[in-house]
């Protein structure tokens, strides 16, 4: 997968930038100096093209994942995040996923399959239609999540599911409501408390 990456203090976070729908490697920088100016940031530019817009994996239809795909581009995306960790040389217990709308639901799926290696994040956003799930524990997991009370994408009930994925296996979660489903500064702005407590 084709990556940025911009080295940052040895003892900071490595922020994994995973952006939205018809983003790219260069959507989240900002966000990502916002949360630690200290951090180094590893970007991925998502390699599925859908009506033009760039994502991690694909859709059978608006909000009914391809899930075989998702499985394998996550799996993929993860041995990407190792690889760069032996070239860049940094600790993957420096790792925090930070995912945006289609970046936060793959980074859904390295927390619940690989918790040993994933087990911090900040998801914006995020939703997961998926029935094949792993029943593993995350007592050792931290999330930050964030919602829109009126997100058109991302419904009520969508947000329930996501955080109780991660509440029934005992992970750690804070989360904040914005209003709508773009990425807003309050929750950037939370979500860089939550960085410096858990990151």
């Amino acid at each position: 997968m084709h990556a940025l990456y911009q080295a940052g203090q040895p003892e900071a976070p490595v922020l994994v930038l995973l952006h939205g729908t018809g983003g790219d490697e260069h959507s989240l920088l900002d966000v990502g100096r916002t949360l630690s100016p200290e951090a180094s940031l590893l970007s991925f530019r998502g390699d599925v093209l859908e009506n033009g817009l760039r994502r991690y994996f694909k859709r059978l239809a608006e909000g009914i994942y391809d899930e075989a795909d998702l499985a394998q581009r996550g799996d993929a995306l993860a041995a990407s995040i190792q690889d760069a960790a032996a070239t860049y040389d940094f600790a993957m217990d420096k790792v925090v996923l930070v995912g945006y709308s289609n970046g936060a639901n793959i980074a859904i799926r390295l927390l619940l399959t690989q918790p040993s290696v994933f087990n911090k994040a900040i998801l914006y956003h995020a939703m997961y239609p998926v029935k094949d799930l792993p029943s593993g524990d995350l007592a050792q997991t931290h999330v930050f999540m964030s919602f829109g009370s009126h997100d058109p994408i991302v419904s009520a009930t969508d947000a329930a599911y996501v955080r109780k994925l991660f509440t029934d296996r005992q992970a750690t979660v804070t989360d904040s409501w914005t209003p709508s489903h773009q990425l807003a500064y309050q929750e950037v702005a939370e979500s860089k408390v939550w960085l410096a407590k858990f990151g």
